[in-house]
């Protein structure tokens, strides 16, 4: 007899071959929450604990091809969208994407670590507020990310607030707004969930000591998993967060370079407590 079948998430993203972040990341975070990963490689990374040396983007009709061979066999439950690469695979993604209008879709599209790309990268975020935002279930941005985003679309203004630009995005027609790394207490980091009605919801966590990889990737991909499992936004945004803490707090430094969150310090410690 069949056994039931996990929710499938589809995540699109680079390949790291740390596993710190991207495809890598988002699969074991799938594997936690009690999912099956399905994956798209928008790009392939060198890189190592230290950070990116190189990326190689892959052809955008080759994301697209990976995606649509995957969507014709399988019913998935959510999807993720990380780093597409360029503009024409953002592209490609969105169209993709508006097949499913239904699915819930977490977009994390930063990749602060990646080497810069000039010119690029103003376009892909153009690129990914017109074609990718007004799709999105939830856009986790970081404080300083959103900036960067809001700087898109408006001049520079000083009387304007992260809540002013979170609310941009929304009427753009992406449903929730994550805000992490919100102004706050020195010790604290503070992380703040965006609707229409406004800032729905406020979390304060302590600063883990350190300096890590992938902890976006972790928070992101934890959230899609907890929406494929039928948890509502603001369930599944409180959620990851407490997974994404303990898997910071349990970091491992498996090289020279940033500390690795640890997404399966449960199975650890349920292995040292039979």
């Amino acid at each position: 007899m069949q056994n039931q079948t996990p929710p499938l998430v589809l995540t699109f993203g680079a390949a790291d071959p740390v596993g710190a972040a991207g495809i890598q990341a988002d699969l074991a975070c799938f594997a936690a929450m009690g999912c099956h990963g399905l994956s798209v490689i928008t790009a392939i990374l060198i890189s190592d604990t230290t950070g990116i040396e190189d990326v190689q983007n892959v052809d955008a009709d080759w994301v697209a091809d990976q995606a649509r061979v995957l969507l014709e066999d399988m019913q998935v439950a959510a999807f993720k969208v990380g780093y597409a690469g360029n503009t024409e695979s953002i592209a490609a993604i969105a169209e993709v994407m508006s097949d499913y209008p239904d699915i819930p879709l977490v977009l994390d599209p930063f990749a602060t670590s990646m080497p810069e790309s000039g010119e690029d990268a103003e376009e892909m975020l153009i690129a990914t507020r017109e074609l990718l935002v007004p799709q999105a279930t939830l856009l986790l941005l970081s404080a300083v990310e959103l900036g960067r985003f809001a700087e898109t679309w408006r001049e520079a203004a000083p009387d304007r607030t992260l809540a002013d630009d979170a609310a941009d995005l929304i009427r753009q027609g992406c449903q929730y707004v994550f805000v992490t790394g919100m102004p706050g207490e020195m010790q604290e980091v503070s992380n703040t969930l965006f609707s229409e009605e406004g800032a729905i919801r406020q979390d304060s966590w302590q600063r883990q000591p350190g300096s890590f990889a992938g902890a976006g990737s972790t928070l992101s991909a934890t959230i899609a998993a907890l929406l494929a499992n039928g948890l509502d936004v603001p369930e599944a945004v409180a959620e990851a967060q407490e997974f994404n803490v303990a898997s910071l707090a349990h970091a491992q430094r498996l090289g020279m370079g940033k500390l690795i969150p640890d997404r399966h310090f449960w199975a650890r410690e349920s292995d040292d407590n039979p």
